[in-house]
């Protein structure tokens, strides 16, 4: 269908991408981008726009720039969308939901959680948000942990949107096995957000939930892959394979010196890992 590495690549390689994505852990990891497949790219972007982002456009492709993660949007068709794969949405913490709403967004709240609710793109994916004053989002860190980055999300939020976390729905008795394999793979910080298990990157926050349906693999679905951008890549790919991961396309370095690499984790989450994506940012909004 198409090569979303490849255009990636490529779009890094010609012009520069203007976002904020957060300061690196210990590993070199910080969360980098979500990269959807959509039939109609110009009623995705304006969705995207509405909600808080910045637009960039690089050769065919659409960037919507966010506080710790950009949005690529490609034209194509999906097998469906979150819903039914590993990963089941996404979330932003925003101010309040009165501004998305006046933005001309429509905010489906959720009564029994005040300060938490949902957003729909152009073609139904649901985007959960949390308003600065929601009461479960907060994290506590596991014992023998005390990260500071990770500590962001038990502060207001300061800037009017910022990207939250990626829900993971997992097979019956493997919400452990995640948590430690997120820990392990990416030098993650283990806790809890709310009552889900869940792991902090900087730039997002993985929770992880049983699912009582069976899930698909993201590839090919509207989300299609996570991307985290990694500091010297070619080594920390040499140390995942050390530690048994088998890459679906190895590590590949452009002319222009970008670089990236696929993987698919056990339980078929898609992760692209970049690195040259922080170098070609800007803090301009």
């Amino acid at each position: 269908m198409f090569r979303v590495t490849t255009l990636l690549l490529a779009v890094l390689t010609a012009t520069p991408v203007f976002a904020q994505l957060a300061s690196p852990n210990k590993a070199g990891v910080s969360m980098g981008h979500l990269h959807y497949v959509v039939r109609d790219v110009d009623a995705n972007k304006r969705f995207w726009v509405a909600l808080g982002g910045t637009p960039d456009t690089f050769n065919g492709a659409v960037v919507v720039k966010f506080p710790d993660v950009l949005v690529f949007l490609t034209q194509g068709e999906s097998t469906g969308g979150t819903d039914g794969s590993i990963v089941n949405h996404v979330a932003f913490r925003v101010q309040t939901f009165s501004a998305v709403e006046a933005a001309g967004l429509k905010v489906a709240r959720l009564a029994n959680f005040p300060g938490v609710g949902s957003t729909n793109t152009p073609e139904g994916e649901r985007i959960e948000l949390f308003e600065n004053a929601a009461l479960n989002l907060t994290f506590t860190q596991d014992a023998g942990y005390k990260d500071a980055t990770a500590e962001r999300h038990n502060r207001p939020l300061p800037i009017p949107i910022a990207f939250h976390h990626v829900h993971l729905y997992l097979p019956a008795g493997k919400v452990a096995e995640a948590k430690a394999w997120y820990t392990k793979m990416f030098d993650g910080v283990p806790g809890k957000r709310s009552n889900y298990d869940a792991v902090d990157l900087p730039g997002i926050n993985l929770n992880f939930s049983e699912n009582p349906k069976p899930t698909v693999s993201t590839k090919g679905r509207m989300l299609d892959h996570l991307g985290f951008e990694v500091q010297d890549l070619q080594a920390f790919c040499k140390r995942l394979e050390a530690l048994g991961i088998k890459f679906d396309e190895p590590y590949a370095k452009a002319a222009a010196g970008t670089a990236s690499a696929r993987l698919t984790d056990p339980w078929g989450t898609s992760i692209e890992l970049t690195e040259g994506l922080r170098s070609a940012t800007s803090t301009r909004r």
